[in-house]
């Protein structure tokens, strides 16, 4: 494979873009960069200060000038994320008042480009498969690889419900399924870096379909366009 190439994987909500960017860059042997994992973290981190996103945004900024944001890799090639120096505890950035905060943080623009920045900064590592939701329109617009990972509300639903980590009391079908679809709409309506394909991206529909298959189609695009 080759050095310092960026395989981009955006999507919504609960489309799989995670599983499959995670399987996808052990099949390639290559890093995996959940960024998504980063905004978490910082909605973590100021909401321990008191300072929540969704009523206080001005508050943020400059409480990023006392923060240092790394990521380090596991023994599975799996990026971290660590906050001034401490690894941040997976359980507790998806909790449900992280999920239900976390897209409010991600419309300040000073956030994102500070968390854009230190993105960028990982391409030198090496042949990386990054996801999140504006990997192929901001953060590697250069990527040779650009896929957008989508399946209906429904099924995201479904997903989300099963999803390992996640902590949803008392949440049902339909509940879960509107909170995506909001979800979907602050995300594609913020004024920087809305969600959306690339114009060279490649659009797959997960909806019924396993996460091997799709894992297998990708990596076989990827290996052809390197070979």
């Amino acid at each position: 494979m080759q050095k310092q190439e960026q395989i981009a994987i955006d999507g919504p909500a609960a489309s799989g873009k995670s599983t499959v960017a995670r399987l996808l860059a052990e099949a390639l042997n290559a890093y995996f960069v959940n960024t998504g994992d980063m905004y978490r973290a910082l909605t973590w981190q100021v909401m321990k200060h008191g300072v929540d996103p969704r009523n206080a945004p001005d508050a943020i900024a400059p409480l990023l000038e006392h923060l240092d944001l790394t990521c380090r890799p596991d023994a599975a090639n799996q990026l971290r994320v660590y906050l001034n120096g401490t690894e941040v505890p997976q359980s507790e950035i998806r909790a449900p008042d992280i999920t239900g905060a976390v897209s409010f943080l991600a419309r300040i623009p000073a956030v994102r480009q500070w968390l854009v920045t230190r993105q960028k900064e990982l391409a030198t590592l090496g042949l990386t498969v990054t996801e999140g939701r504006d990997i192929g329109t901001v953060v590697f617009p250069q990527a040779r690889f650009k896929f957008f990972v989508t399946a209906t509300p429904e099924e995201r639903a479904k997903r989300r419900l099963q999803q390992a980590g996640e902590t949803i009391d008392g949440a049902t079908l339909a509940s879960v399924a509107a909170a995506i679809e909001e979800r979907d709409r602050l995300d594609s309506t913020r004024e920087i870096a809305p969600l959306r394909p690339a114009d060279d991206a490649l659009v797959v529909d997960t909806t019924g379909r396993t996460v091997e298959a799709v894992v297998n189609e990708l990596a076989a695009i990827v290996r052809e366009g390197l070979a």
